[in-house]
């Protein structure tokens, strides 16, 4: 079992988890991720390594109640144990001294987004972030990715916090301005699909991190394939991190949508089980 060290919640129905995980934390980088299990009768699903401590030997983890297994992880407390922590899992983002690079963080995945921001910047490149949120009540880890950028912009689709609209509009506004060399966007996969879109006019190389289906996370199974550039890719080997402006965003978006109807099922019974077993 792999024990919580920490719990946390930062906003409604996003948690973060510290785990004791010495084996992953000695070997993992940012942009890779980890599939857990919580227990033997558990689905097995992704999470992206948000930090690590090699030091104390512990990975960070943030995730976001949405079905049966994040709602069911939401209830366990620090010294409970997850089955199965596997990883680190994925490639991890190409980090190297690019220039100007913009870093674009969409809901909860300022936490995906923060340690490449964090990498890019000890590499020497100029970070602008930008983080986005629906509303003021669900920002968090703003001090956190400010402390790795030169520049951080901060919207909210209601205007209640920072700048009122999509990450999309300062992006574009960027890349008018010229100067930038590189955009990493990260998030739900319509806010990823129009970001490539903003950026493609301008030539600017654009890497999203994908988040398609995904069961063994090794190849296997085939559930995370995408098609990319014209080609069969699967995210749990090949990628997470992509061009954008290679990715069939209509395919992968369709992908995600294969389940729906069992995913429903499965979160009614979870609850008229009264939120216990698996």
């Amino acid at each position: 079992m792999y024990q919580i060290l920490l719990k946390e919640d930062l906003v409604v129905k996003v948690h973060l988890f510290k785990i004791a995980a010495p084996n992953v934390a000695g070997k993992a980088r940012a942009g890779q991720f980890v599939i857990i299990r919580i227990d033997e009768k558990g689905e097995r699903i992704p999470l992206t390594i948000a930090d690590w401590d090699r030091k104390e030997g512990s990975v960070t983890v943030v995730f976001m109640e949405v079905g049966t297994t994040t709602h069911r992880l939401a209830e366990l407390k620090k010294g409970d144990g997850i089955a199965n922590f596997i990883g680190p899992l994925g490639k991890p983002t190409h980090i190297d001294n690019f220039g100007t690079v913009v870093c674009v963080a969409g809901g909860f995945a300022v936490a995906t987004i923060y340690p490449i921001a964090r990498a890019l910047r000890e590499k020497g490149n100029r970070v602008i972030s930008i983080m986005g949120a629906r509303s003021k009540d669900l920002i968090f880890w703003e001090d956190r990715l400010r402390s790795v950028s030169n520049q951080l912009i901060v919207t909210t689709d209601d205007g209640s916090y920072g700048r009122k609209g999509l990450v999309t509009e300062p992006l574009k506004e960027l890349l008018e301005a010229g100067g930038v060399d590189r955009v990493i966007a990260i998030g739900p996969s319509i806010m990823m699909k129009f970001s490539a879109k903003t950026t493609e006019p301008f030539g600017v190389k654009t890497i999203v991190s994908l988040n398609p289906i995904m069961v063994d996370g090794t190849g296997m199974c085939g559930c995370c394939r995408v098609s990319v550039g014209g080609a069969t890719r699967f995210v749990c080997v090949d990628g997470p991190d992509f061009d954008g402006h290679e990715v069939d965003w209509d395919l992968l978006l369709a992908r995600q949508r294969t389940y729906l109807d069992e995913e429903k099922l499965s979160f009614e019974q979870y609850q008229s089980r009264g939120k216990s077993g698996p």
